[in-house]
């Protein structure tokens, strides 16, 4: 009998999962999470006092060192309150050693037929949204690295369980492009 193992994902969309998965763990109705993404190898000897819980999680020994292309999540608290996420996201800019950015956003979403049907004042149009039998949230999850690769997760409240979490990369394009924005130089 063969042994099964499971598929290497690239370090990128690894990430991803495992952020995806950590803010899932909080639950449902979470204010707008921000995460920098940086080379583990380079936390680790930056951070040495996170070294064994680093190497636990990459299921390597404790004096393992070598971490490969894996990376590390921060995540940065104490955002300021803004108006919208573009706005958020316009403030923000990265360091060099930052390699990567991700943002964990909750939204409710309509399908297009209902979509038509909304008020056109925006007051007007949140509360129908609010109210709507059909909306649906959702999690969404966007990281992107320096490189211009990125990865995009969406979780939904009726399906919340992790092997029913969506992948692609075209989720989200004006929040891949907003993301990528806070990493140029």
């Amino acid at each position: 009998m063969g042994v099964v193992t499971a598929p290497i994902l690239p370090p990128l969309l690894s990430c991803a999962r495992d952020i995806e998965r950590h803010v899932a763990a909080a639950g449902w109705d979470q204010p707008v999470r921000l995460f920098a993404l940086v080379p583990t190898h380079d936390l680790r000897s930056t951070q040495p006092q996170l070294a064994s819980a680093l190497a636990q999680d990459s299921g390597a020994g404790p004096d393992a060192e070598d971490f490969g292309d894996q990376l590390s999540a921060v995540e940065q608290e104490d955002l300021p309150q803004e108006h919208s996420i573009l706005d958020l996201l316009a403030q923000i800019g990265w360091p060099p050693g930052v390699h990567g950015a991700a943002i964990a956003l909750e939204r409710i979403v309509l399908p297009p037929s209902a979509q038509a049907q909304l008020p056109a004042d925006d007051g007007e149009a949140l509360a129908a949204v609010a109210e709507h039998p059909e909306r649906e949230d959702v999690r969404l999850l966007v990281a992107v690295l320096r490189d211009g690769s990125s990865t995009c997760l969406l979780r939904q409240r009726s399906n919340d369980s992790d092997d029913r979490v969506a992948l692609g990369q075209d989720i989200a394009p004006g929040l891949v492009a907003a993301l990528e924005q806070t990493l140029s130089d």
